[in-house]
């Protein structure tokens, strides 16, 4: 009668272990979730190629991310009203307008302290407000109407062969990084504010420098980062290391 009290006692305890292990299984799922970095993927006004750029993204397990898409009008993303949910916003777009009111939602996001990547051509984005130029840190001068226009003192070149050094080795984002060599596409002639701080550079004779900087705007950590043209970049696991601890560093994590 003991032996059989004692079995099913244990088969109680055994039923009411699996119940509990169950139960809390999606509550902490839900907690990992939680934690993840919520991004704001933003394009527009560039054409580039697609799927192996947002697998940059999609292959982070540290992010969970929305990609939104300018209107051809304007930067229409910073009308959107979950716009301050997001724990950081890349800008992969190259827009030539923004109304005063996207420029207010804009200024906005720094008032917060949400962080902020701007990757590759998001340098050239609207070449009229110099605000922007200064909160980003640099500016590829771009005439009206000129577009696209390549000369010795302004332009860009693409699939080379560019030589990376890592000048802040101490750096959240670069530390542990050794030197590497990337095919990509290099701008020069673009501007980079006094009040940068490097993370890499290039030896590249034809190339502008550095290729990637920091700064902060009010209560907000910003990354520029000039690589990132297409797949051979975006396949490179040095850019992708980049990409995701800028990530985490604007996101204060």
């Amino acid at each position: 009668m003991k032996k059989t009290i004692m079995n099913t006692r244990t088969s109680i305890a055994n039923v009411l272990l699996l119940l509990l292990t169950a139960w809390a299984a999606p509550v902490s799922f839900a907690a990992d979730a939680g934690t993840k970095i919520k991004v704001l993927l933003v394009t527009g006004g560039h054409g580039f190629e697609r799927e192996p750029f947002f697998q940059v993204f999609k292959d982070n397990p540290e992010i969970t991310f929305t990609h939104a898409a300018h209107a051809k009008t304007n930067a229409t993303v910073y009308e959107r009203e979950d716009l301050q949910t997001y724990d950081v916003v890349a800008l992969y777009d190259m827009p030539k307008q923004i109304t005063e009111a996207q420029k207010a939602k804009f200024l906005s996001l720094l008032e917060k302290g949400t962080g902020l990547v701007v990757l590759h051509h998001a340098l050239v984005s609207y070449q009229h407000w110099p605000d922007y130029e200064r909160i980003i840190g640099g500016r590829y001068p771009e005439e009206d109407g000129k577009g696209g226009v390549v000369t010795e003192q302004v332009g860009y070149q693409h699939d080379v062969d560019v030589p990376v050094d890592i000048v802040a080795k101490n750096h959240p984002i670069t530390t542990g990084m050794k030197d590497f060599t990337i095919r990509d596409e290099i701008y020069w002639g673009y501007r980079v504010g006094p009040d940068v701080t490097p993370l890499i550079t290039t030896t590249h004779p034809k190339s502008g420098k550095p290729l990637m900087w920091t700064r902060t705007e009010k209560k907000s950590r910003i990354v520029y980062l000039q690589l990132g043209h297409d797949h051979s970049a975006f396949e490179n696991p040095n850019y992708r290391h980049l990409v995701a601890r800028s990530i985490r560093w604007v996101a204060k994590r």
